[in-house]
């Protein structure tokens, strides 16, 4: 601190001295080393199958890119379910992606996420199995399945009735056969 000009406080001094004398731990000893990494530990459900990491970030990109503008009123369900001041935090972070106002009320916002959810079935259509690779469940089929669940449990009942029922209730099955995948159910 004198290199710079700083005058030393004993209460620094004493902090000093308890600090160095505390032997500061090892990474590897904070975090628990009893379980192998995912990946050796269910080989066989690898959610990056085939090399199609380029392809699920393409698809991640294009699905915030629909999802965006056809999300308001899951964020105004989601803002009324929090704390006063969490749902401050909530709308005031998310508004930023995605413009107020978003309040109860915004009936006509289904009509996006329905144009969403239409394309995302055309990518289903183009498979010969339930997944979106196919008969290979992957990361993309969960990112389809998250946004779901939350649908799920922040839409009031006629909400989530809503949407499930969409494209023959392609979205209750899709979010079933998740679940039972990823052993939920």
């Amino acid at each position: 601190m004198k290199s710079i000009g700083a005058k030393t406080v004993k209460a620094q001094m004493s902090i000093l001295s308890r600090s160095s004398a505390t032997p500061t731990p090892e990474p590897s000893s904070l975090t628990p080393s009893k379980s192998p990494p995912t990946s050796k530990r269910h080989p066989e459900k690898a959610i990056f199958p085939n090399n199609s990491e380029p392809f699920i970030r393409e698809l991640n990109s294009t699905f915030a890119s629909l999802l965006l503008p056809a999300i308001k009123p899951l964020f105004a369900r989601t803002a009324e379910l929090l704390s006063p001041v969490s749902g401050k935090f909530f709308t005031e972070a998310r508004s930023v992606y995605v413009p107020l106002p978003w309040g109860v009320g915004h009936d006509e916002d289904w009509d996006p996420l329905e144009k969403m959810y239409n394309t995302v079935y055309e990518w289903y259509q183009k498979t010969d199995g339930k997944w979106i690779m196919g008969d290979t469940f992957s990361y993309a089929d969960i990112t389809v399945a998250s946004s779901l669940l939350w649908y799920k449990r922040v839409a009031k009942e006629d909400g989530w009735a809503r949407i499930s029922s969409w494209n023959g209730e392609k979205w209750a099955q899709l979010l079933a056969d998740v679940e039972q995948e990823c052993n939920l159910a």
